[in-house]
């Protein structure tokens, strides 16, 4: 029987590893096949699926649907940009996959060592891993991106349809600061600017009735008496102006029902309204130019001014970190508020009692009692770790403050060791208003929105905005108009303008 030698022995154990690691080769060849196999199935039954999901929401009958055709184009839209979207990571796997059989094929031809085989079996199982891992976190971002685009065009759908933009009120040369609404017959809108003047317009044509141009700096701030065709105005050049008015309202215009509008009809709708005040001539409307009452003794700009209930006292806050109480009739300082570390920044008074609540840049908001003609008790709160920028009264016992931290706080009068809510919000909240009947809380930011709480802090809804329509600047303050059948609402800012709203209320509370 012959005797191998040495060096046959030696080969025949090479040639044996060599078989032995082609095998192993191929099997993980079969393997990888099996897994792209595995990955074309499960691509295709979740093209099948939302095509099934595609068809189970849109592809229903016009009778049997109850969304709005234009909810239902929307949806077979974004239904399709994700399929289209699964396509293109399917087709992306398909090409990796291949990379992998051709560098698997490369490595067989070559024939390298068991050691060599082994190490490049765990760089091929790394490299699939990696991919997997990849096309999973790429299938988890389109999906997100996916939904994300779903809900943002349900929440446009919805803002569009509970909230109208009706008009806009354009003639200021600067921008609007303050915006308030009279509170009796002729009902008007009043706004202030930052180029020393105050104006006040008719709510349903969007002309102007009649401008204030006693001011020598910027107006701040303006609000109406409670009973008298008076308004109170605060100025930069540190006094705050009492003035009467007498306006003559021009005959309505025949007013279109925009809950029967579309989207589109909606900004063609504002586009008319801006070119028509943008032809409308402020100058040629009537003009004040001297208060009835100057109130002197602030020694800084007087950033805010309000009516303390019953309308014979008025309340002033200033850069000067003081707060001042005046009497109407005589002009004189009644008192004079002192406490905040930092300059003022709004004040406003209670609707039916004698309680003044002050906001300011030290981060607190005083609350004044004034109900006890001998006693004026007041309270310090630290809610915020920024600027406050407003607190307002509600017709109930709670107060609302806003602050540059873009929170938004609701407190209880009876107890305010601690907020009932809190609303957290992506921008600093300017000069904030409670709906008096509803307890709907307009909040404008900094970033040009404007969006709508309840007293809870839900959020109810974001008033539209686009290139075409709404605020492009800094939204500056928001005021409500109860009674008002055409505009409930009103914002102005930055971008020199004033906007009316029409908030269908019902059916945002519905919604919610």
């Amino acid at each position: 029987m012959p005797v191998e030698s040495g060096s046959s022995a030696t080969a025949r154990q090479v040639k044996q590893k060599r078989k032995a690691h082609t095998i192993s080769i191929r099997r993980t060849n079969s393997t990888e096949q099996e897994r792209v196999t595995s990955q074309r199935e499960m691509l295709e039954g979740q093209g099948a699926m939302m095509s099934a999901v595609c068809e189970e929401v849109c592809g229903q009958s016009v009778e049997d649907s109850k969304l709005p055709p234009s909810i239902r184009q929307t949806l077979l839209e974004l239904f399709g940009q994700i399929e289209r979207e699964f396509e293109n990571l399917y087709i992306e796997n398909i090409e990796l996959r291949r990379e992998i059989e051709t560098l698997n094929d490369r490595l067989t031809a070559e024939g390298q060592t068991v050691d060599g085989g082994d190490l490049s079996k765990g760089q091929l199982k790394a490299k699939a891993s990696h991919s997997t891992s990849q096309l999973s976190q790429k299938l988890k971002t389109t999906y997100k991106a996916s939904t994300s685009k779903i809900v943002s065009s349900f929440k446009t759908t919805t803002s569009r349809a509970v909230c109208q933009l009706v008009k806009e009120y354009i003639g200021h040369r600067d921008g609007i600061w303050d915006v308030s609404v009279t509170r009796l017959q002729p009902v008007v809108l009043g706004t202030a600017s930052a180029d020393h003047t105050a104006m006040l317009w008719s709510i349903e044509t969007g002309k102007c009735l009649l401008k204030y141009v006693g001011h020598a700096g910027s107006v701040n701030s303006i609000k109406f008496h409670p009973s008298e065709q008076v308004a109170l105005t605060a100025s930069g050049d540190q006094t705050a102006h009492i003035w009467r008015y007498i306006v003559q309202l021009p005959t309505p215009q025949p007013v279109i029902d925009t809950n029967q509008m579309s989207g589109e009809e909606e900004v063609d709708f504002s586009d008319k309204d801006e070119a028509d005040g943008d032809a409308e001539l402020p100058s040629e409307s009537p003009t004040i130019r001297v208060p009835s009452t100057t109130l002197k003794s602030h020694q800084g700009v007087v950033i805010a001014a309000d009516w303390l209930v019953g309308g014979k006292q008025v309340v002033t806050a200033s850069w000067d970190r003081t707060a001042n109480l005046y009497d109407v009739e005589t002009s004189e300082l009644v008192h004079s508020l002192t406490g905040h570390d930092q300059e003022l920044t709004h004040c406003c008074t209670h609707p039916t009692q004698r309680l003044v609540v002050t906001s300011s840049r030290d981060t607190t908001f005083r609350l004044w009692d004034f109900r006890d003609p001998s006693i004026h008790s007041v309270n310090v709160f630290q809610g915020h770790t920024d600027t406050v920028t407003s607190a307002v009264f509600t017709v109930g016992d709670n107060v609302v403050s806003g602050s540059d931290d873009r929170t938004v706080k609701v407190w209880d009068l009876k107890n305010m060791r601690s907020p009932i809510a809190t609303i957290r919000t992506d921008s600093a909240v300017n000069r904030i208003s409670v709906s008096v009947s509803q307890r709907i809380i307009a909040l404008p930011h900094d970033n040009r929105q404007v969006r709508l709480f309840d007293m809870s802090g839900v959020r109810l809804t974001r008033l539209p905005r686009s290139n075409r329509q709404g605020h492009r600047r800094m939204v500056c303050c928001t005021a409500w108009s109860e009674d008002n059948p055409t505009c409930n609402l009103f914002s102005c800012g930055f971008d020199r303008q004033a906007i009316g709203w029409n908030i269908n209320i019902p059916a945002l509370l519905q919604e919610k």
